[in-house]
């Protein structure tokens, strides 16, 4: 069966459309025309404004294109949207977004103190690992999906545990500590050990474990997220199996299983990058030991024929 009987509405998200397109206007309104308000002579930077529009046109992509629809009917979808929007758009966010913007931001009365907390590394993998883990308990997947206020909400704050999550690792804050090459390498390596339970949950259980995505009543009530009810009311459909061959039990297996292979590859790449850093950083300081070795050996040297 087509997707196209849920109707234009729900199969491209012309709301959020509407949202994303504000969201980007007031970035490049407050980081270019009202930059000075702030204080602030930098100029905004060609790939931070790059990084920021992958963020947009990724968010839209997995949370407003079809596959926002596909991620209601199959659970493998499903995953593939969490790991994009969890692993992947927190990255293009923090860097999209320009330092001083970030420093108006988490020095605010309110958030600075929190925000100190939750970007302590422990704290940050913990409360991301943790948030990941319950969210994807059956009873409580289901539950939210049923909800359009929780799933909304649980979705958010999720999503801002990936982005202080990443933060201790990502963040290039002029006036605070980074953190050295080798504990950045170990932290990501911790993230991608703690996550394996999660997913080693969902690849090795014995049957379907998420109603949401088996039960064809509890699957049409999870479908009100995306599909207007008036459309859904007009629709005979029995579940998802009317959109694919695939068995509950694969899907499922299927889901964890890519949801882990994207992790590998995401965090692989962010190791690639930060041990290439690492390398050239040390290269370029023994570097400059060996001339500076070479200029006083050099040196000592015109001083002694001189003589």
């Amino acid at each position: 069966m087509s997707l196209s009987i849920f109707g234009f509405q729900a199969l491209w998200s012309p709301y959020l459309i509407g949202v994303l397109v504000f969201i980007t206007g007031l970035y490049f309104l407050v980081t270019i025309k009202w930059r000075k308000d702030f204080k602030v002579n930098e100029p905004l930077k060609k790939g931070e404004a790059i990084y920021f529009l992958l963020a947009m046109v990724t968010i839209y992509i997995i949370k407003g294109s079809p596959l926002d629809l596909m991620a209601h009917i199959m659970f493998t979808v499903h995953m593939v949207q969490m790991a994009v929007l969890l692993l992947l758009v927190p990255i293009f966010i923090i860097k999209g977004i320009p330092w001083w913007l970030w420093k108006v931001v988490i020095e605010a009365p309110v958030i600075k103190t929190i925000f100190r907390v939750l970007t302590l590394p422990v704290v940050a993998v913990l409360v991301f690992i943790g948030l990941f883990s319950f969210y994807h308990l059956p009873s409580v997947l289901d539950y939210i999906k049923l909800n359009e206020t929780f799933h909304g909400t649980y979705t958010f704050i999720l999503f801002i545990s990936a982005v202080l999550m990443y933060w201790p690792i990502i963040q290039k804050m002029p006036d605070r500590q980074q953190m050295k090459p080798l504990y950045k390498i170990g932290y990501i390596i911790a993230n991608a050990v703690l996550i394996t339970p999660a997913c080693a949950l969902i690849i090795f259980a014995p049957e379907p474990m998420y109603d949401t995505y088996t039960n064809g009543d509890a699957w049409l009530k999870a479908m009100e997220l995306c599909v207007p009810a008036s459309t859904l009311s007009g629709l005979s459909l029995s579940g998802p199996e009317l959109f694919t061959d695939m068995k509950p039990i694969e899907d499922q297996q299927l889901g964890g299983v890519i949801m882990k292979i994207l992790q590998e590859l995401i965090f692989g790449v962010l190791l690639a990058s930060i041990f290439t850093k690492w390398y050239r950083s040390e290269q370029k300081d023994s570097d400059k030991i060996t001339a500076d070795a070479l200029k006083a050996h050099q040196q000592k040297w015109e001083n002694e024929h001189q003589m």
